[in-house]
C-alpha cells in the first residue's frame, strides 16, 4: 500500500505545529514532514517536538542541507531522535539551497561530493561504525557515536538532477523527490537511482517519496496555478492536483505507478486552513489510496 503523509510548511510559525502533529496523529496519518528552509523553522528541534507531542505518525525531516551541518552533529541528532522515538523519525539530506548556502558562507565547490561524503560517513556512524576519514570535505579523525541507535537508521537523499539522483542511488537508503517532479519525472529519477544501485552493487530496497503539491476548495484551481507560477513550473504537464479527494487520490495513484511508495501532499504557500488540509489527506483522501 501506498503511504501517504503530509507537510508542515515553515511558511507557518513554529507554535502552530503542536496542533498540527497532534492532528496528523489522532487521524491516522502515516507521515508529517518538515522542512528545515532558510530562515525559518530548525528541522531537527521541529522534528524533536512533533515526536513528543505524538505517539505514532512518523515525522519526517525534508530536508537537512549538509552544507550548513558537521556530520557528527548529524549523526549525534539523528541517532538521539531514533533512540528516543524508534522507528519514527525520517530523515532526508541534501545539497540546500545554493543561494541560501552561499548567505550564510556554507558554499562549496562540489556539492556533489560533500554530499556523497556525508552519507557515506553519516550511515556508517549511525551503523555504530568508528570512523577516520580524510575526504574533500568531510574529515574525522576515531570518530564513533557513544550512543548509537539500536539499529540502523535509513538516510535518504533528497536531490534533483541526474549526477545526484545516480549518488542517491548508490550511496543512500532512499530518494526524496520535491513536488517539481510530475508521474514522468519520477520514472525518470528512478531510472537514474537504479543506474547507481547498479554501479554500487545494490540490492536492498530504496523507497521513494516525493511530494505532490494539492489544494482543495473553492478556490483549489487558482492556488495551485498561482504556486505554480511562482515556482517557474506551471508550463511543467501532470504537475500538481487541484480538486476534491478524488482528483488527489488519483494523482497520488499516478506517482505510485511511476515508483513512488510514499506519495506526501504539500499544501500551497498560501493555504488558508492547514488542519483542515491534514484532516482533508486522512479523512478523505487515504481511504481511496491502495
Amino acid at each position: 500500500m501506498t503511504q501517504l503523509g503530509a507537510i508542515f510548511r515553515p511558511q507557518l510559525p513554529p507554535e502552530n505545529l503542536r496542533s498540527i502533529a497532534r492532528l496528523a496523529d489522532d487521524s491516522g496519518l502515516e507521515e508529517l514532514w518538515l522542512w528545515e528552509d532558510c530562515f525559518r523553522e530548525g528541522g531537527i528541534s521541529a522534528a524533536a517536538a512533533a515526536l513528543a507531542w505524538t505517539e505514532r505518525v512518523r515525522v519526517g525531516i525534508g530536508l537537512l542541507p549538509v552544507p550548513l551541518r558537521n556530520v557528527a552533529v548529524t549523526a549525534m541528532e539523528t541517532a538521539t531522535l531514533e533512540r528516543m522515538f524508534p522507528g519514527r523519525a525520517v530523515l532526508a539530506v541534501g545539497h540546500g539551497v545554493q543561494d541560501w548556502m552561499g548567505q550564510v558562507g556554507a558554499g562549496v565547490e562540489s556539492p556533489v561530493t560533500l554530499l556523497r561524503e556525508h552519507l557515506l560517513a553519516l550511515r556508517a556512524l549511525l551503523r555504530g561504525e568508528r570512523l577516520t576519514t580524510e575526504g574533500r570535505y568531510v574529515r574525522l579523525d576515531d570518530v564513533g557515536l557513544d550512543w548509537p541507535p539500536a539499529r540502523p537508521v535509513p538516510v535518504l537523499a533528497g536531490v534533483t538532477g541526474p549526477r545526484s539522483l545516480r549518488l542517491s542511488g548508490e550511496a543512500a537508503d532512499g530518494t526524496l523527490l520535491t513536488a517539481s517532479n510530475p508521474p514522468d519525472g519520477v520514472r525518470r529519477a528512478r531510472q537514474l537511482i537504479e543506474q547507481g544501485r547498479e554501479s554500487a552493487g545494490r540490492t536492498e530496497p530504496h523507497p521513494v517519496v516525493v511530494y505532490l503539491l494539492a489544494a482543495t476548495g473553492s478556490d483549489a484551481a487558482e492556488r495551485l496555478r498561482k504556486e505554480l507560477t511562482d515556482e517557474g513550473v506551471a508550463d511543467v504537464p501532470d504537475l500538481g492536483v487541484a480538486g476534491d479527494a478524488a482528483a488527489v487520490a488519483e494523482a497520488v495513484q499516478r506517482l505510485a505507478e511511476a515508483g513512488a511508495d510514499t506519495v506526501v501532499l504539500q499544501p500551497t504557500a498560501d493555504e488558508p486552513d492547514p488542519e483542515g488540509f491534514v484532516r482533508f489527506a486522512a479523512e478523505k483522501v487515504r481511504p481511496l489510496v491502495t
